[in-house]
This record gives C-alpha cells, sequence and structure tokens, in this order.
C-alpha cells in the first residue's frame, strides 16, 4: 500500500521541479545569449514481484513447483534524471548598440572575468562601458581578449569585425576572448547566462581548427526558449501532476478507511 504513495509523491516531485524549470525558461525568453533548460525524466528500477512459500498446486498428489510463481513488475516511481541546456544557435536581431556583440557559430564563448578574478563564459554579449572605459557584462563582469586581458576603450565608437578584432580611431586594439567548448555539456552553469570549467580552461577558439564561427557587432543572439513548445511542455507537466495527486488523495483515502474501518466489531 506504501508503495504507491512513494510512487505517486515522486511523480508529483518530479512534475514540479520540471514546471519550475520551464517556469524560468519563459522568464528568460528575452535574454539574450540564454540556453534554454531540458529536462530528463527517467523511472526508478522496477521491483520483480513473486508470490512467497507458494512453490506447490493444491491438487489431489500435491504438485510441486520448481520456483516461485511471478505475480509481475512493480514501478517504484520516476526522478529528474538531469537538466541539460540547449546549447544551439539562437537567432540574431540587430539592437544598433555598438557594445552589442553576438556569436555566430555554436560551442564557442565570450570569456569574463568576475570580482575574483576568475574566468566564465558566457553567449551574452549584451556588453556595456564602465566608468573606467573598460568593456563588461550588464553584471558587471570584465570582458576579457584573446589574451585573457581585460579590454579598456575611451569611448563606445569603436568597431568590432567578423574575427573578432577590436578596433578604436582606426588603431587595433585587442581582440575579444572567444573560448571553444567541444562538449559544452561538460560546463557548469552558474546563472546570469554564465558558465564555469571546473579545471583546466577551454581552450582558445582562434586557434581551435574546429572552432567555426563570427562576431557581429550591434547584434544580439536570442533565448533558445521555444515557447510555444514550453506552454505546452508546461500544461503536460500540470495534468501530470494533477494526476499523480489524485492518486496520491485515493491511496489517502483508502488508508483512512482501513485505519477506521478495520477491525470493527459489528
Amino acid at each position: 500500500m506504501f508503495k504507491g504513495f512513494y510512487t505517486a509523491a515522486s511523480g508529483m516531485i518530479a512534475q514540479q521541479r520540471r514546471t519550475e524549470i520551464l517556469t524560468n525558461n519563459m522568464s528568460n525568453v528575452n535574454t539574450p545569449g540564454y540556453k534554454a533548460d531540458q529536462t530528463s525524466v527517467r523511472a526508478f528500477p522496477e521491483m520483480l514481484l513473486k508470490r512467497m512459500d507458494d512453490t506447490s498446486v493444491p491438487v489431489e498428489n500435491k504438485l510441486n513447483l520448481p520456483y516461485e510463481p511471478t505475480i509481475g513488475s512493480l514501478n517504484t516511481g520516476v526522478y529528474l534524471q538531469e537538466t541539460i541546456p540547449n546549447f544551439r544557435q539562437g537567432d540574431l536581431r540587430e539592437t544598433g548598440l555598438t557594445t552589442d556583440v553576438a556569436l555566430q557559430g555554436e560551442s564557442v564563448f565570450f570569456t569574463v572575468q568576475n570580482a575574483a578574478g576568475e574566468t566564465r563564459y558566457t553567449r551574452n554579449g549584451n556588453f556595456t562601458l564602465d566608468l573606467e572605459g573598460y568593456l563588461t557584462t550588464a553584471s558587471g563582469f570584465y570582458v576579457q581578449d584573446s589574451n585573457g586581458e581585460r579590454i579598456q576603450l575611451t569611448s563606445d565608437r569603436f568597431e568590432v569585425s567578423e574575427s573578432g578584432d577590436v578596433t578604436e580611431n582606426g588603431q587595433l586594439v585587442a581582440q575579444l576572448g572567444v573560448a571553444y567548448a567541444e562538449n559544452p555539456n561538460d560546463l557548469i552553469k552558474e546563472g546570469d547566462g554564465l558558465y564555469r570549467l571546473d579545471g583546466a580552461a577551454l581552450p582558445n577558439a582562434y586557434q581551435t581548427d574546429a572552432a567555426q564561427f563570427s562576431t557581429q557587432q550591434m547584434f544580439l543572439e536570442g533565448s533558445t526558449t521555444d515557447l510555444s513548445r514550453t506552454m505546452t511542455d508546461m500544461l503536460t507537466a500540470y495534468r501530470s501532476f494533477e494526476a499523480n495527486q489524485k492518486v496520491l488523495t485515493a491511496y489517502d483515502r483508502s488508508m483512512e478507511k482501513a485505519a477506521n474501518e478495520i477491525g470493527r466489531v459489528t
């Protein structure tokens, strides 16, 4: 009886978590460079049920069976196995701002530096200039060049070529830092469109033959959230949650009836 409780409850928990992830995807539908999370729901291993102490058939001469009769398999519930960002290329939209830069190509990321001097990776090219003229992200992380140094400019009247070269007044200032991830799923998502890699840093994309990309100034990459599909998935998750909830309620009523009526003397 209690196995039914656990099975229904695990289904509710999995669908609740899935709904939270889908809601977060919807809230970031307009976030530049956002990679929507994809979920995978998996069932726990099934249990094989057999009748115990039932190896004989009640016939006249008593037939003994060499095995215990099998009842069948029992599913013990589901769980949210993993969450993987959808790293496909997002659509580019023109903004007209010189500080906006988009990456055209998959498996490549801008390299940025946080306040602790640690390198992070992002697809969000919605950059700005701070008071000292350093090129930064919207959250204040310094944009790095191809040598891992900060990029300092005198104004927002600069140009970025398709090969990532940053020029100001006709002079080459730096080359935007771009890293290549052979397997982007190895990256750990931190929030605010940032990723990190435990251990060694990602290789320089300019020095990697497998990296095929270009930089587009005055453009931003859109989110990979598919709004219509996300809304459909949310409705499916809600209905699955509701179905498990009804099963749990039915089990609860059965247990209540058993506790109140079984053993009652009439």
